[in-house]
């Protein structure tokens, strides 16, 4: 098996993502902002070398903390919960992923967090794609909250820089990310 060098990875990534994710032309954010660049994080992390890269990336970052699991709201971060389940299991260092969907679900048992079950005093990591305000992962944080899960740290792969960082920090929780938009935006 080859070495691998974790800032390789990194750089491969930040290229991947120029090279097929960022889009400048005039759009509107999910947070309802206009903005004139886009990152369509999907074309990323749903392609096979992606997925793969944002796992190992977010795999090191976690390396060594105490965690119950790592996930994230759905839908930006379903593709890398689903690489790094896979990879932590390959390094036979398994952990256990979590969706947490927008809203409950209308049926069967009506949950809002799908995975293998999470239990009052676990702690996770957060994750997802971009992060601009910060809105997904508030959310996320309120739905773990109410069941006494902590929160001890949110990842994403690329922060916009427009207000996610302090947004999470005030539900005591440090957002960190991959990259900050400046490696991507110029």
């Amino acid at each position: 098996m080859e070495a691998r060098n974790i800032d390789d990875e990194r750089e491969e990534l930040r290229q991947i993502i120029i090279k097929d994710a960022y889009f400048r032309e005039k759009i509107t954010l999910s947070s309802g902002k206009e903005s004139d660049y886009y990152i369509d994080a999907r074309l990323v992390t749903l392609s096979a070398r992606g997925a793969y890269l944002c796992a190992r990336v977010i795999l090191d970052m976690v390396e060594g903390a105490h965690i119950d699991a790592i996930g994230g709201p759905t839908l930006g971060a379903d593709p890398m919960i689903g690489a790094i389940a896979v990879l932590s299991l390959q390094a036979d260092r398994p952990l256990n992923t979590f969706i947490i969907r927008k809203t409950p679900k209308a049926h069967g048992k009506q949950q809002q967090i799908e995975g293998p079950p999470l239990k009052e005093g676990d702690h996770v990591v957060l994750i997802d794609d971009v992060a601009t305000t910060g809105k997904a992962f508030i959310q996320s944080i309120d739905v773990l909250m109410k069941l006494g899960i902590h929160v001890d740290k949110a990842i994403c792969i690329v922060d916009r820089g427009e207000g996610a960082r302090d947004a999470v920090a005030e539900k005591n929780c440090e957002l960190v990310s991959v990259f900050d938009i400046s490696e991507i935006h110029r």
